[in-house]
């Protein structure tokens, strides 16, 4: 990336996030999937566990580092199994999309100590969405806490999102851990696919126009 000589001034944006979205755009909503499938190590070898998901992603207003626009949803997955009344997974974090260049990124943060931020390029219409981040990068990379680099330690994250005909999207996330008193690496995965049971919401931005606050 080359960074212009003004790093400073804002481009003009739009608070119909929901049009600028490009490729993401099919992702807003309120989504369930009860056929996710996960497969994680333990001591005595792979386990397969099947769970239930409500994915939410709303739209926020646009943001800028000085020239770069971004329109995104804000998300909150969570994730249960039928066998058990406590969590699963729950992972917040934000999809965005530079309109510019078509990049595309994904934050995630979960409670137990690690966050990423994945990145990938796609453009409006793709019916197919990947973003990956690595260990040891400085711009696109994973952080966890002493723990997890020591006992399951995160080589790498991918992501692949495929929207289907029938208006539902799958996703397969690939986990590359080092566990350790295990040789090799351990690919921990998780795939579901989830179908939309309500539209988004308005942005922030949207919501003040509509009750006629005109101020900026």
């Amino acid at each position: 990336m080359t960074l212009p000589d003004d790093i400073f001034t804002e481009p003009e944006s739009s608070p119909d996030t929901l049009a600028h979205l490009g490729p993401l755009a099919r992702l807003a909503g309120v989504w369930e999937g009860a056929k996710g499938v996960d497969v994680n190590p333990k001591a005595d070898g792979p386990e397969r566990r099947t769970f239930n998901e409500r994915y939410t992603l709303q739209p926020i207003d646009p943001q800028t580092n000085g020239p770069q626009l971004f329109y995104g949803l804000r998300y909150h997955t969570h994730i249960t199994t039928d066998e058990e009344l406590i969590t699963f997974h729950d992972q917040v974090g934000y999809w965005l999309y530079e309109p510019a260049t078509g990049l595309i990124l994904q934050t995630l943060a979960i409670p137990r100590g690690q966050i990423a931020l994945a990145s990938g390029h796609a453009r409006p219409g793709d019916d197919r969405l990947i973003v990956s981040a690595e260990r040891g990068r400085t711009d696109y990379g994973i952080c966890s806490t002493t723990f997890l680099e020591q006992a399951f330690r995160t080589e790498s994250y991918k992501l692949t999102v495929t929207f289907n005909a029938d208006g539902s999207w799958s996703y397969v996330a690939e986990t590359a851990l080092a566990v350790h008193g295990q040789p090799g690496i351990f690919n921990h995965r998780d795939q579901n696919t989830l179908t939309r049971i309500a539209g988004p919401d308005p942005t922030p931005w949207q919501s003040r126009l509509a009750a006629g606050d005109g101020t900026s």
